[in-house]
């Protein structure tokens, strides 16, 4: 049987960036037993399992119990379907789902068909994204290719591939360089030494410690600016290549962090302004909030654009830490709409600007800008 919810790993990244390659590897180890694997089409994937039986209907069984399936129609047709093969018992256990994109998807419509079904979203959870960044073709793939620009800001683990084929350590340096400035929350990897440890289990319960892990689940992003409690964004609008790199400059991180307790009032508005007027923009939300009502239980919200998974009480946090932490990835958002929104929302301007006493007066003048 399966224990609900069930974590859901999405591994992405762009063409000839080694997917297929890691799923087989993974695949090999026990630990993925009874993990079902959701591929876009099997004629695009070599699984070079020993195949036991292929169903009709999709389903292919690995000879170590593992499922593989193809999406067919919506994504959420293929999960639902997994479900209820393991209620009706024609699967007897299911410990992990692993979705493989395309090369060419954005992974936003995968993260929100997991987030915003209302059955799924009972089955399933989100763990991670996985992005696979191929070190010779990676720099160039950022700037023909939004998608792929997309597909690092949105990850949690970032696996770099092919690294043995770079003679120029100085062009992996910059890679490497250009992903922080893209995804400042995000591990780089090398494929070689990305086991099951370092790629799953991304999501804001540590397994190993049987607790909410905050700090690991936010990423470093969270924790760069502690010192200044603001509001801080990593832009590229300095870049020295900014000409070259014309995609990234649309990609930004801000981090917002109030200390102490906020009202639900305030962070709803926030939230419902954010994703009313910009939610487009919005590629994903992680944070844990300190509520007025209740400070002893954090609230978590995580959201992918316009879609905002239920968000979920801890019932007590995790370390001595409090307040409010929120990192959001976001493209052609507005310059600092974000800053200036939560510093009117909690009363606490982050930046002097000409009109910042409407701002704090009202805060639903700048929906609109």
């Amino acid at each position: 049987m399966a224990t609900f919810p069930i974590p859901v790993s999405v591994i992405t990244g762009f063409l000839g960036a080694g997917k297929t390659t890691l799923l087989n590897r993974l695949l090999k180890d026990p630990a993925l037993v009874d993990t079902a694997v959701i591929i876009n089409e099997f004629g695009d994937v070599s699984i070079d399992h020993l195949l036991v039986e292929q169903a009709s209907d999709g389903i292919i069984e690995l000879s170590d119990g593992c499922l593989c399936c193809t999406v067919r129609g919506e994504l959420v047709d293929t999960l639902a379907e997994l479900i209820d093969r393991l209620q009706t018992g024609r699967i007897t256990r299911l410990s992990r789902v692993i979705i493989e994109t395309t090369g060419l998807a954005d992974p936003a419509p995968v993260l929100q068909s997991i987030m915003a079904h209302p059955v799924l979203v009972q089955a399933f959870r989100l763990d991670g994204v996985v992005t696979m960044v191929d070190a010779v073709n990676g720099e160039a793939t950022l700037d023909a290719h939004m998608e792929a620009v997309k597909q690092a800001a949105v990850a949690d683990r970032i696996v770099i591939t092919k690294i043995d084929l770079v003679s120029n350590k100085s062009e992996l340096a910059a890679l490497h360089a250009r992903l922080r400035q893209l995804n400042p929350g995000a591990p780089l990897l090398d494929v070689g030494k990305a086991g099951i440890a370092e790629l799953f289990d991304c999501g804001l319960y540590n397994p190993a410690t049987k607790s909410a892990d905050v700090r690991r689940w936010l990423g470093e992003a969270a924790d760069e600016h502690d010192h200044d409690h603001g509001h801080h964004h990593h832009g590229h609008d300095h870049h020295d290549h900014a000409h070259h790199h014309r995609h990234d400059s649309r990609v930004r991180t801000d981090t917002l962090v109030h200390d102490g307790p906020l009202p639900f009032s305030s962070i709803e508005m926030f939230l419902d302004l954010l994703r009313s007027t910009h939610g487009e923009h919005l590629l994903r939300m992680k944070g844990i909030i300190e509520l007025t009502d209740d400070p002893s239980q954090p609230l978590v919200v995580h959201g992918v654009q316009k879609i905002l998974h239920p968000p979920a009480r801890l019932p007590a946090w995790p370390d001595a830490r409090r307040g409010t932490r929120l990192v959001l990835i976001t493209m052609d958002m507005p310059q600092d709409y974000v800053q200036r929104l939560f510093a009117a929302l909690t009363n606490k301007p982050a930046i002097d600007t000409p009109d910042r006493a409407a701002l704090e007066n009202n805060p639903l003048a700048i929906a609109g800008r």
